[in-house]
């Protein structure tokens, strides 16, 4: 499936999505994809399971407006199978940590979304003098492996699939907190989702079912922030709330109608509460 260019450029919504500067870093020995848009305090936003920073591109333009937003690929983004997949989310936020080495920043704001969010945690809990500020949004400190997430993998790890496969789809169509109307919102997030490799897919399902930073949220010493929309399936509002309840200080936000693309759905609302909730941070520690 594919978006015509008119429809597609409806969805990167501003010449920011266009104008982000790309080039490659080396991380766990793989070249990575890292893009950046804009100007001013930095936030690195981590992209979830699928998609890479071109589904993130519309958050980002938005953030840019204010900020120096950086959306750095994962292993196995660019290069299935290349380097050694991860073992664990713990070897995702150890290359995230030495992406912030080399990018030169120092403790910048961190946004996970979905499966960026997990790698956010752990980075924030391993590794707590890195992170300046933390945001989450569709995570949890422990992912329950559904029914439909553990048949899905055992899908994309067994049978080659056409892009518009139906079951496959039906699942990227959860993500929107229900079924969407057709139109460019849900063939913008399918067609970015499918260029993951579904390999790739299935690995990173596997790892948020041995994920569990529940222990060591104690750990986190930045200002957080946790976004949950009202309609998320994937990770309900309440779980994502339990999760700030359990972090000190951390503060909760609902986006009223949002599933678990809210980041999409919601980016003008999202980029107001981050932007809103830095500045305090910043004032805080001045």
């Amino acid at each position: 499936m594919r978006i015509a260019a008119r429809r597609r450029a409806d969805w990167m919504l501003s010449p920011y999505a266009h104008e982000g500067k790309q080039r490659q870093a080396r991380v766990s020995g793989e070249w990575v994809d890292v893009v950046e848009w804009g100007e001013g305090d930095p936030i690195v936003l981590i992209p979830g399971l699928a998609g890479g920073w071109k589904l993130m591109a519309p958050l980002a333009a938005r953030l840019a407006r204010q900020h120096h937003v950086i959306v750095p690929g994962l292993r196995g983004d660019r290069f299935p199978g290349g380097a050694p997949a991860a073992r664990d989310i713990s070897d995702l936020a150890n290359d995230l940590g030495l992406l912030i080495d080399q990018l030169g920043l120092e403790r910048p704001a961190i946004f996970g979304v979905s499966f960026g969010g997990a790698v956010a945690l752990e980075l924030a809990a391993s590794q707590p003098s890195r992170v300046g500020a933390l945001v989450i949004h569709g995570a949890e400190a422990r992912f329950r492996t559904s029914l439909g997430a553990t048949i899905a993998r055992r899908v994309l790890e067994r049978f080659p699939l056409p892009t518009d496969n139906g079951f496959v789809n039906q699942f990227f169509n959860l993500l929107h907190g229900g079924k969407p109307e057709p139109g460019p919102l849900s063939d913008f997030v399918i067609e970015r989702c499918w260029e993951t490799d579904q390999s790739v897919m299935a690995q990173r399902i596997g790892l948020l079912g041995s994920f569990d930073v529940s222990d060591r949220l104690w750990r986190i010493a930045a200002s957080t922030l946790v976004l949950a929309g009202t309609r998320d399936v994937i990770v309900p509002p309440s779980r994502q709330k339990a999760l700030a309840s359990s972090i000190a200080g951390a503060k909760f936000r609902a986006l009223e109608g949002a599933g678990h693309v809210g980041f999409l759905t919601h980016r003008t609302e999202i980029a107001q509460q981050v932007r809103g909730f830095l500045r305090e941070v910043r004032h805080t520690h001045c």
